[in-house]
């Protein structure tokens, strides 16, 4: 089969990275505990490359990190020339007939991808295999595993792609979390209250079953992508993944669990987690910015670990924003942009900034038609899958970039009286959300600053914006160099 897409996986993908101009090697020796966090940040920061550390001081492979810190990257990585491309080929797809509402999403996204891909292509041997060791010969300081933070609880593996599959419908899901490396050969799974994969657990544990588990790293970067989208439970990660390559995803059979991998991973480790296991993981400097708490999570016992030959190691560091996970964010706020308009009719656009950790706060655009209509859409986001933890929403008019910060500011702060256009509530939150009181949930505030009508109880009539004449803005286009400024 000819391939279409640019990257069969990791490497490939660096390839292309370097001969952008968009890879550094960096071939000094780097201690993969604190000093390559702090080489990753500065360079995040400056808006630098990626970076592919050659020589770390522990473990057996080179180190890849912020492959995706940039817009340009992230497209890249997705094979686009930009972002919004996706979104587009996604909303001339979903047809309008189709319901309002989260079935609606569920329906018109499966039969998008049903439609526009093909289910993964099983495979018999694959690159991920090149090199096993099994039981006793499994030792996980063979990966490069950073420890981030000074207070961090140990070692962590930060980009592994968690394969589970539900123990009664066989529902595959596709994640990504953090891994704590615990010993040789045990990791803790800090899979979230909110994730499928701590459904599936749920299940097993409750037929007294271990659940099987196989973790990949070093995927190709539409897999990896994949891996973190906010799809529906009952849309498979894979055939999402197919839809963006526009071609299939090879996968394998593992070795010892019965599970399936991208067959062009890096590295795969295959174990089981034993119903009741618990042991304490984190503390952990996570994307918020601060330390998570250390709090029981399962545990994975790794009785396989496969690899190609000459493998890469693919990482990412959190904290507060910016970081790498910056442009994933947008990715995802792009892509999934008319499929949120399918469940939510009303937006016009919507930006979730980095700074606020991407559930923290939400700016929506709406073309505003009637009294409260601003409160209507606040309710209607609470309501919206993953984007129920979001706990500030921030309602403008449509004429304003919600993605321009001054403007957005300017109508917020301007254009709110509190004692009126103040939503208080209370809701769910994210599981690394340190300012609730209590876990999982906490206080929600939506803030309308779109143009008051009469019929909300404004009678002073909406003041006109300041605006400069079309004529003159023209003409002083024209003349501009004429001034000599």
């Amino acid at each position: 089969m000819a391939r279409g897409f640019p990257y069969t996986d990791l490497k490939d993908f660096l390839n292309a990275l370097d001969k952008a101009g968009e890879l550094h090697r960096v071939r000094v020796p780097v201690d993969p505990h604190l000093e390559m966090s702090e080489i990753v940040t500065r360079t995040v920061r400056a808006g630098g490359p990626a970076l592919l550390f050659q020589q770390p001081t522990r473990g057996d492979l080179p180190v890849a990190i912020n492959l995706f810190g940039t817009h340009r990257r992230m497209a890249m990585a997705l094979g686009v020339e930009d972002i919004d491309e996706i979104g587009r080929r996604i909303g001339a797809m979903v047809r309008p007939e189709l319901p309002v509402g989260w079935s609606g999403i569920r329906e018109g996204l499966g039969k998008l991808l049903q439609l526009k891909s093909v289910p993964p292509k099983h495979v018999k041997g694959a690159p991920c295999q090149e090199v096993v060791f099994k039981g006793a010969e499994v030792d996980l300081n063979r990966l490069p595993g950073l420890q981030t933070w000074p207070d961090d609880g140990g070692i962590f593996h930060n980009f592994g792609l968690t394969h589970t599959k539900h123990p009664e419908t066989g529902k595959r899901n596709l994640g990504l979390y953090r891994l704590q490396q615990h010993s040789h050969n045990t990791i803790g799974m800090h899979w979230q209250i909110h994730k499928d994969s701590t459904a599936h657990h749920a299940v097993a544990e409750r037929r007294g079953e271990r659940l099987p588990v196989a973790i990949a790293f070093g995927c190709d970067p539409v897999v990896s992508y994949a891996a973190t989208a906010p799809l529906p439970g009952d849309i498979d990660e894979y055939l999402f993944a197919g839809f963006l390559r526009g071609e299939r995803v090879e996968m394998v059979d593992c070795l010892t669990v019965p599970l399936q991998v991208p067959a062009h991973a890096q590295v795969v480790l295959e174990g089981y987690v034993e119903p009741g296991e618990r042991l304490p993981e984190g503390p952990f400097g996570d994307h918020t910015g601060f330390y998570t708490p250390v709090e029981p999570f399962p545990v994975l016992h790794v009785e396989a670990m496969t690899m190609q030959k000459n493998a890469v190691y693919h990482s990412i560091i959190t904290s507060k924003p910016p970081q790498e996970d910056g442009p994933i964010g947008h990715a995802t706020e792009r892509i999934f942009l008319p499929l949120l308009k399918m469940l939510v009719p009303d937006i016009v656009d919507y930006h979730l900034p980095a700074a606020g950790g991407f559930h923290n706060c939400l700016i929506v655009s709406i073309n505003k038609r009637y009294p409260k209509h601003a409160q209507k859409v606040m309710n209607s986001v609470w309501g919206a899958h993953l984007l129920s933890l979001s706990k500030l929403i921030v309602v403008v008019d449509d004429d304003c970039d919600v993605h321009d910060y001054n403007e957005v500011a300017w109508r917020a702060f301007g254009n709110v009286d509190y004692a009126h256009d103040l939503l208080l509530t209370s809701g769910p939150v994210d599981h690394l959300d340190h300012a609730s009181y209590q876990q999982f949930w906490g206080g929600k505030a939506g803030v309308d600053a779109t143009r008051k009508l009469p019929t909300e109880g404004y009678t002073r009539g909406w003041p006109d914006e300041a605006t400069m004449s079309p004529e003159v803005v023209a003409r002083v286009t024209k003349r501009w160099k004429e001034y000599g400024l």
